[in-house]
C-alpha cells in the first residue's frame, strides 16, 4: 500500500533578499543560480495546485518557548533595495526598488494546526492584531515567507514561526501535528520551509567567519539529498553555533510533516553568494 501523504508539494527554500532580481541592484548574477532553481520549486507547487500554503518561517511573529501561528485575516509585507542595504550595513536615504506583498490567510487551517498542536501538548501561539477579523486584522509579512511566495501561486497562506527556545524533539512533533491539521482539513496543501543555512562563511560578514559554517552546509546538503532530514538533530549545539544557520528548526517541522516514507528528495542547488549558505530541495 502507498503512502498517505496530505500535503501535495512541500519544499527547503532560501530567502535572501538578491534572490529576488529586482532587489539583486547592480549584481543580478549575484544569487542567479539558486534564483533558476527557485523558479523551478514555484513550478512545481503550482503544478501541484494547491489550495493554500503553509509557509514555516524563522523570521515572523517570534515568540519565546512557543510556535507561533499568525491567525490573522490577512499579511503583508514590504521588501526593498533600502532593506538589502541595510542587512548589510549599509546607508541608504531612498528605498529603490519596493516589492509589496499581501496574502490572505487560511484561518480554518490555521486553527487547525492550532488545535492539533495543543492536543498535542506542543505550547502554540494563535497570533492576531488590531481586530478579530477583516481588513485590520493583519500581521507583517517577513522576508522569509515573502521571498518563497514571490515564485509561488498566489493562494490564501497559513505562516508559521517556530521556537528555538524549544528542543529539535518537538520541531518534528508540531510537523506531525501539522500533518493531522492538513489531512483533516481534506484541502491541497503545499509546505514550504523557508531556510538559510551558515551564516558564518566570511570574515567581512556580520557574523564573522568559522570553520564550521562549511561543514554544518556540507553535512546539510548530504541529508537533504538522502532524505534524512531527522539526523540534523544530532548535530551538537557548538556546532550549530559556530554556524550559525537558521533552517534547522524549520527543516526538522518539515521533517514531522513528511514522513521519510513519503519523501522523493530531490536537491536541486547549493551555493555561497556571500556570507551566508543557499539550498534548494523539494521533498514531494
Amino acid at each position: 500500500m502507498g503512502v498517505t501523504q496530505p500535503f501535495v508539494y512541500a519544499c527547503i527554500a532560501p530567502h535572501g533578499l538578491p534572490i529576488l532580481e529586482p532587489l539583486s541592484g547592480s549584481d543580478p548574477e549575484l544569487m542567479a543560480k539558486t534564483r533558476s532553481s527557485m523558479v523551478e520549486l514555484g513550478r512545481g507547487m503550482a503544478e501541484a495546485k494547491p489550495e493554500a500554503i503553509i509557509v514555516l518561517t524563522p523570521h515572523g511573529l517570534r515568540i519565546d518557548g512557543s510556535f507561533c501561528v499568525a491567525n490573522c485575516s490577512n499579511m503583508y509585507g514590504e521588501l526593498s533595495e533600502q532593506t538589502v542595504a541595510g542587512m548589510v550595513g549599509q546607508d541608504r536615504s531612498d528605498k529603490g526598488v519596493t516589492i509589496t506583498m499581501r496574502r490572505s490567510v487560511d484561518r480554518e487551517l490555521a486553527k487547525a494546526v492550532i488545535d492539533q498542536a495543543r492536543s498535542a501538548g506542543l505550547p502554540v501561539a494563535d497570533a492576531n492584531f488590531a481586530t478579530s477579523e477583516g481588513r485590520f486584522s493583519s500581521l507583517p509579512l517577513d522576508w522569509g515567507a515573502m521571498i518563497p511566495l514571490y515564485f509561488m501561486p498566489e493562494t490564501p497562506i497559513v505562516v508559521i514561526t517556530p521556537s528555538r527556545a524549544l528542543s529539535y524533539e518537538m520541531h518534528i512533533e508540531f510537523g506531525q501535528a501539522l500533518a493531522r491539521a492538513v489531512a483533516q482539513s481534506g484541502k491541497r496543501v503545499g509546505l514550504i520551509a523557508s531556510c538559510d543555512w551558515s551564516h558564518a562563511h566570511a570574515v567581512d560578514g556580520p557574523y564573522g567567519f568559522h570553520e564550521d559554517a562549511a561543514r554544518l552546509d556540507e553535512r546539510v546538503v548530504e541529508l537533504l539529498n538522502s532524505g534524512e532530514i531527522e539526523r540534523m538533530t544530532a548535530f551538537e549545539d557548538a556546532f550549530v553555533d559556530h554556524a550559525k544557520p537558521d533552517g534547522i528548526w524549520q527543516s526538522l517541522i518539515l521533517a514531522g510533516a513528511i514522513p521519510p516514507e513519503a519523501r522523493k528528495p530531490r536537491f536541486l542547488s547549493y551555493e555561497v553568494p556571500t556570507y551566508f549558505g543557499l539550498m534548494c530541495a523539494s521533498f514531494l
